[in-house]
């Protein structure tokens, strides 16, 4: 395992003391300060997810965090380095994780961070680094760059334009894209056009389909039906690692107070069930307002906030392989474009989507969804 690596006046060394992690943390409110896109997850949040014995991804991974210092011992960056042996035993190649990847606008840090990732990657038998994927492709990843913008949706990432230069001036070369749409109103909301309306009910008689909603009553045997949808829907896709029901129920568990049952939706061809689609209202809307904290004030700013919602992302959207040419999917498009506006859900992001999905991709067009934001994963080799 690597120790210290230094660089000029650059020093980069593995977390190790509760301090040194605070300082891990911390590190992004400071570089943030003033950033008008930024928004601050919840410490407490970022403190579970690094945190293996609070947060279930750790059970079949091993994480190692790093920070950059400098001269004066300032932290100006930091990395997480990821052994998901999920994806070695579903894919059977040596593939590492970097993620949480943070740093000030400094090249030589940006290297030393990244080859120390790279480095204790190697030494666990890894030939390639891919990411950034925090922790995994489950949860946030991807680097953006384009369509900045704007504050990010819920769950998604944000960066300035100029960590792509650190990524490539450190070797890495674009790995795949996954893409953002966007469907939205300025003024008072459209109805969906009246064609694609008879379409839909013409397919949804056709073969007999129904959406519905998410019965919060039965909430555990909800759970367990998305289980199924997204492990078999997704199985195919690139880069995609089966969660565990451990990691699903988790992040259900997190989920469940913003959850909005009538976003949570499932379809069912003639009884049985054929998809999922799991939408949440954009909660960044209410985080950037808080700095990062529920105390002293921050629920109260949460419930103030929330009441302004007009937002949403489509999280996951999926659908089982013997119905994928039945229109399911467009149906549960054209169900939250009839529905939420009504509610007061205006705006819609739909990511991500990988950029050779063209089944998804033109799903979403035909809705009059517009690409707007990219974001790029990124591979190195790591030298083992």
């Amino acid at each position: 395992m690597p120790g210290d690596a230094r660089s000029g006046e650059v020093r980069v060394h593995p977390v190790r003391t509760k301090r040194e992690r605070r300082e891990f943390v911390e590190f992004p409110y400071r570089l943030y300060a003033g950033d008008p896109w930024w928004v601050p997850p919840l410490r407490r949040d970022v403190h579970e997810l690094i945190d293996p014995a609070r947060h279930p991804f750790h059970r079949h991974a091993t994480v190692e965090l790093f920070i950059a210092r400098d001269a004066e011992g300032r932290v100006v960056g930091r990395v997480a380095a990821i052994e998901n042996r999920r994806y070695l035993e579903e894919h059977g190649e040596p593939v590492g994780f970097f993620g949480m990847f943070e740093c000030e606008r400094n090249e030589g840090a940006a290297r030393e961070l990244l080859d120390a990732a790279a480095q204790w990657l190697a030494a666990r038998g890894m030939k390639v680094m891919r990411g950034p994927a925090s922790l995994s492709l489950n949860e946030e990843c991807g680097l953006l760059v384009s369509g900045f913008e704007g504050s990010p949706m819920v769950m998604m990432p944000w960066n300035p334009p100029w960590y792509a230069d650190l990524l490539e001036r450190s070797g890495f070369v674009k790995a795949k894209d996954l893409v953002a749409y966007y469907l939205g109103y300025e003024g008072e909301a459209e109805a969906p056009p009246e064609r694609l309306v008879r379409a839909g009910d013409a397919v949804a008689k056709r073969f007999g389909v129904v959406i519905r909603g998410m019965d919060m009553k039965q909430f555990e045997q909800e759970v367990e039906r998305v289980r199924v949808v997204y492990n078999q829907a997704w199985a195919r896709n690139w880069g995609h690692v089966s969660m565990t029901d451990e990691e699903l129920h988790h992040m259900a568990k997190q989920l469940k107070p913003v959850v909005d049952p009538n976003l949570v939706l499932f379809a069912e061809v003639k009884g049985e069930l054929a998809g999922f689609a799991l939408a949440l209202p954009d909660m960044n809307h209410v985080l950037r307002h808080m700095n990062g904290r529920l105390f002293p004030f921050g629920w109260a700013r949460a419930l103030w906030h929330r009441r302004k919602v007009d937002a949403m992302r489509v999280l996951t959207l999926g659908v089982l392989e013997p119905y994928r040419k039945m229109g399911v999917a467009e149906l549960m498009y054209l169900h939250y474009w009839r529905e939420c506006p009504p509610k007061g859900i205006t705006k819609g992001e739909f990511s991500w989507i990988l950029e050779d999905n063209a089944l998804m991709r033109a799903g979403l067009e035909k809705i009059g969804a517009d690409a707007y934001r990219t974001y790029r994963l990124y591979d190195r080799a790591t030298g083992a």
